[in-house]
């Protein structure tokens, strides 16, 4: 088989994945609604969900064109012959390229949230309904209603990645197959624009609706979780599903298509040296990153049918089943698609006369295994089986201040064995990519470099199932609240209970995944950068403009980087504080509105008055939508001012230190919001014991303090940390499209 063979995987890879969600989809809704009550709620939830997003969609969208106007007149300026990536195409076309790569990602990204989110919130009632017969049923139900989003996400990234790279090559005779990646980076700063806007404004949605009935209904009015008489909850199991679901999908697909295209920008140096050594198939080091995700795809196919188990058995295990049997398919999958396509004829790297392809298919599996070690690590600080969660149980046996003492410290605490996994990671891969020997006409070894980028394609070979695990979570949440809206019998709602602990670990697992690989991603991004620069300033020097030179270090000694580092840093923290603000600011408006309600409904609590549960959604959908505005802009703007005010060597200690901030503080916000919210349901479950052995459980003071400690994690887990993971790949694809800007 040849690479050129190997490639026609890809379109074939990226349908059938299509078509596959497109049988979960059907199979899940087929399946039966229940009883009369829980189809009530279920039509209100999805009602509030689509209204949601047709309003945050239609902004975000208006947003996006906007964006791709100005970019491409931006680009159409500033990328003379000089500076072009492809300098016959210098000025308005390639402006126009740039524009229409920035929509069509923007667009992917929308389709691909939009989709998973409208199978999910028809997968909520279906779970609900088969947790009245059976666990095993309720976990695939919920697993297959969440792998419509993981299938639709990589796909679409992965066939719109494909299908602007093939256009942009075929219908313009100028491009070459290594200019074609430098072109379609617009795609991936859509996909991050779009992504940025859903994970804000679902993730205010989300968490105020959720702070608000949780304060009101359970602190106040000693009210079960999810109750029908809380006027905030329909607004809360609407924002599982505009945050969890319609959120997290755009988050990753945005991953997934600019991790692609930094992989493909990185292996066109191999291509050079390929080609300059007259190696078969060059295109292949180009094309590899597309094959890989193809492989993953596939592999998660036949994972699904893995997610089985036994009625007592824990639902986490035949989730975690599934997972293993996708990531020893990929490791297959790599092997083969190394072996395949890094064709050296017969080149040998540094170390036992072993192949070249050896070399990167360890770095692939240094990728897989990271993507392994951060599952369990993130279940290790989240799940209540572990001591992080424990103690900050016990902590809330003295009140609210002691659990949120704890937790924080639990949440710092997660950054050291995160830094220490991703630098180990880093270091690995790059050293076994530099044992590869792949020297440029220079003799600088590249190897190192594309290492890295192996084995974030490795890593993220997983990343539809991880996205199916995390979509599980939100589908449980609801489900569980669809039981107890509904009154439905107690062994329903104790098996949704446990499936909604368990999608709280699942969900928590994608946050770290996410994290992982947006640091991974970060400095593979942070890599295609610096070649952009160099290609940029090339050019220059062959021109021979006056004082141009290549950027082969960042000197943080220069005054210029240092304030860009510097401020840097200070966004990722300026863009949680609004995130958070956000937060706050709307859930008091829900506050109020619900304890309205029950003072001036009495009848309310006896179950003779019904909510207004419209007005209540109505306020969240107004004020997520407003609240996201200011911290989406921010955040674009920064490094756009910072590059255009300090210059291009000042960008990159930004991208540095930026990348190093963002990914630490989400690690705290995300494992400590997580670890509060599972030491809820530890002392929910009746696990809290005092010291004469009796249950410490709902309605306890410790109960109370842990509903406070959960309430303050909630903008942390769900608004704040996973915005931080597009804001961090943000920074990467703004300024790998508008580097030329940034050079004078």
């Amino acid at each position: 088989m040849t690479a050129d063979t190997l490639q026609l995987i890809i379109l074939p890879a990226g349908l059938i994945a299509v078509l596959f969600a497109i049988y979960l989809a059907r199979d899940v809704l087929s399946r039966d609604t229940g009883t009369q009550a829980m189809q009530d709620v279920a039509g209100t939830i999805y009602e509030g969900a689509v209204a949601f997003i047709r309003r945050q969609y239609t902004t975000i969208a208006i947003l996006a064109v906007v964006g791709a106007v100005l970019i491409g007149v931006v680009i159409a300026i500033v990328e003379t012959p000089e500076v072009a990536d492809v300098p016959s195409m210098a000025g308005v076309p390639i402006g126009i390229m740039t524009g229409i790569a920035f929509i069509v990602g923007a667009a992917c990204s929308m389709a691909s949230g939009i989709i998973g989110m409208f199978v999910a919130v028809r997968a909520n009632v279906r779970t609900a309904s088969a947790a009245r017969r059976s666990l095993v049923e309720a976990v695939q139900v919920a697993m297959r209603g969440g792998a419509v989003s993981g299938f639709l996400v990589v796909a679409l990234s992965l066939l719109g990645v494909w299908g602007i790279f093939t256009a942009y090559q075929t219908f313009f005779g100028e491009v070459t197959v290594a200019q074609a990646p430098f072109l379609i980076v617009g795609f991936g700063f859509g996909a991050s624009f779009v992504a940025l806007f859903a994970q804000l404004g679902g993730g205010i949605y989300t968490k105020a609706a959720d702070v608000g009935s949780d304060l009101v209904g359970k602190v106040e009015k000693g009210i079960p979780e999810d109750d029908p008489r809380n006027a905030g909850v329909v607004a809360d199991l609407v924002g599982d599903n505009v945050g969890d679901c319609a959120g997290r999908g755009a988050d990753l697909f945005e991953s997934t298509a600019a991790e692609n295209i930094g992989a493909m920008i990185l292996g066109v140096a191999v291509y050079t040296i390929a080609v300059a050594a007259g190696w078969p198939n060059p295109q292949a080091w180009i094309f590899f990153p597309l094959v890989v995700r193809s492989f993953g795809l596939l592999a998660t196919i036949v994972a699904i049918f893995f997610v089985r188990g036994r009625e007592d058995e824990d639902p986490m295990n035949m989730l975690n089943r599934g997972y293993w049997v996708t990531t020893l398919l990929s490791v297959v999958g790599l092997a083969i698609t190394t072996a395949v396509m890094m064709n050296t004829n017969g080149g040998v790297g540094l170390i036992g006369n072993l192949p070249t392809w050896v070399f990167f298919f360890a770095a692939g599996i240094v990728g897989l295994a990271t993507s392994v070690a951060f599952v369990y690590i993130t279940q290790f600080y989240t799940a209540g089986s572990y001591r992080p969660v424990r103690e900050i149980a016990e902590a809330s046996k003295t009140g609210p201040a002691t659990n949120i003492i704890s937790g924080t410290a639990v949440g710092f605490e997660t950054t050291a064995v995160t830094a220490i996994t991703i630098a180990i990671a880093l270091f690995t891969s790059h050293w076994l990519g530099t044992q590869a020997n792949l020297l440029n006409a220079d003799g600088v070894n590249v190897g190192g470099i594309f290492g890295t980028a192996v084995a974030t394609m490795g890593m993220l070979m997983t990343t539809a199932y991880i996205l199916a695990m995390d979509t599980f979570g939100p589908i449980t949440d609801n489900a569980g609240g669809i039981a107890e809206f509904s009154r439905a019998e107690a062994g329903a709602r104790e098996i949704t209970d446990r499936l909604d602990a368990v999608g709280n670990t699942t969900k928590a697992l994608t946050k770290g995944y996410a994290i992982a690989s947006a640091s991974l991603a970060a400095f593979l991004l942070f890599s295609a950068y610096i070649d952009k620069i160099n290609l940029i300033q090339g050019r220059r020097i062959e021109a021979g403009v006056p004082g141009a030179e290549l950027l082969n270090s960042v000197n943080l000694a220069n005054v210029n980087v240092f304030i860009a580092a510097l401020l840097a840093a200070m966004l990722v923290y300026f863009f949680s504080s609004l995130a958070i603000r956000a937060v706050g600011t709307t859930a008091q408006a829900i506050i109020v509105e619900v304890r309205r309600q029950f003072r001036e409904m009495p009848g309310i609590m006896d179950y003779s008055q019904r909510p207004d549960y419209a007005r209540v959604v109505d306020i969240t959908t107004k004020a997520a939508l407003r609240q996201m505005v200011l911290p989406g802009l921010v955040a674009v703007a920064t490094p756009i001012v910072i590059g255009v005010v300090l210059g291009f060597e000042a960008v990159a200690g930004m991208l540095m230190v930026g990348t190093i901030s963002g990914v630490l503080l989400a690690t705290v916000l995300n494992n400590g919001g997580g670890a509060w919210d599972n030491a809820k349901k530890y002392i929910e479950s009746g696990n809290l014991k005092d010291d004469n052995g009796n249950v410490l459980g709902k309605g306890s003071d410790a109960h109370a303090a842990a509903v406070v400690g959960d309430t303050v994690g909630d903008p942390f887990k769900d608004t704040a940390g996973p915005s931080l993971h597009v804001l961090v790949k943000l920074l990467a694809t703004i300024t790998l499209v508008l580097a030329p800007l940034f050079i004078r």
